[in-house]
């Protein structure tokens, strides 16, 4: 999966209608999110960093779930804007998810053992896991 890191408000404009999963490295507006929905209509997913994520109104959480987008909290570690604008999830940890979900392991397991090898964040490694499922 390849996550596009938007690191200021003016990158907005420049997403594309194909977005799926969407990192915010900055602080969001209501308008910010709703702007990044209206502009890529496929969206399932909004990253942000914790600090961020309690700052997000009631109202824009509930548009979202609406929506059915997800709104992950977590980091982007590691990542070079200036290099790629997307993250991209090594095929290794989907290996991992896809052998244990074979192997008959519960989420929690997954996320347990999975979140000790790569420093991802929970709700990044529970939203793969649902999507693995599908």
């Amino acid at each position: 999966m390849k996550m596009r890191v938007i690191s200021s408000k003016d990158e907005i404009n420049d997403i594309s209608e194909n977005e799926e999963v969407i990192h915010l490295a900055f602080r969001p507006s209501n308008t910010d999110i709703f702007t990044m929905v209206k502009k890529s209509p496929n969206m399932k997913a909004i990253h942000i960093p914790p600090s961020y994520k309690k700052t997000i109104s009631k109202a824009t959480q509930m548009f979202l779930d609406m929506q059915g987008i997800a709104l992950m909290e977590g980091d982007v570690w590691g990542h070079r804007k200036d290099i790629n604008e997307y993250s991209e999830i090594s095929q290794n940890v989907y290996d991992k998810i896809d052998q244990y979900i074979a192997d008959g392991l519960s989420d929690d397991e997954i996320v347990a053992k999975i979140d000790r090898e790569v420093n991802m964040g929970t709700d990044l490694l529970r939203f793969i896991i649902k999507s693995r499922k599908q």
